[in-house]
């Protein structure tokens, strides 16, 4: 239901699912896990994987931070897209990559939930896509001394107003990693 004329294919996006991003987050290796599990169903039914990095002075460019966690490894066709803002839209080649490919509905996995998953929906939303975020494949660090909830309580707010989030025209919604099904749109 997308409101992006011509695009009815899907994307799994991965988003900084890398060293310095994941290294210390709240249930790093369940979430990563289930991360690996829905790239490999995208990859069996045929479904566009886009990878998404994110550098900054924290996360240096070509740097250990900046790889990808060894449990993901990027297929050389499979497109990155590099970025240095929070909403994986921003001043980045994500929206020509995703237009070439006709995709129209994204299904959104990686890190850190309380900043670039959740712009990276909000930014999908507003540009005219569907969202799905995958419940139990995105996560965060504790940034509980910063005065923000411990990360499991972030999660799960997030699930939760993902869960009933609307837009004209278009789906929002929440999935767990085993109720994914690729290529099938979430009725209204």
């Amino acid at each position: 239901m997308t409101t992006l004329a011509d695009r009815p294919d899907t994307a799994l996006l991965v988003i900084d699912v890398q060293n310095g991003v994941v290294g210390d987050a709240y249930d790093r290796d369940k979430v990563v896990a289930n991360i690996a599990t829905l790239v490999d169903r995208a990859r069996a039914a045929g479904v566009e994987v886009v990878w998404v990095q994110h550098s900054s002075a924290d996360l240096p460019l070509e740097s250990d931070k900046w790889q990808y966690v060894p449990e993901l490894v990027r297929r050389e066709h499979e497109p990155l897209v590099h970025k240095t803002y929070a909403d994986s839209f921003e001043a980045t080649d994500l929206e020509p990559v995703l237009a070439e490919r006709g995709v129209g509905r994204l299904v959104v996995a990686g890190a850190q939930t309380d900043e670039c998953i959740r712009s990276t929906l909000h930014g999908a939303i507003v540009r005219g896509y569907d969202a799905l975020l995958v419940a139990d494949a995105h996560t965060t660090e504790d940034l509980s001394s910063f005065g923000a909830p411990p990360p499991e309580q972030v999660i799960a707010h997030t699930n939760l107003y993902w869960t009933y989030h609307a837009a004209p025209g278009r789906t929002a919604g929440t999935v767990a990693t085993a109720d994914v099904e690729f290529g099938v749109r979430p009725t209204a």
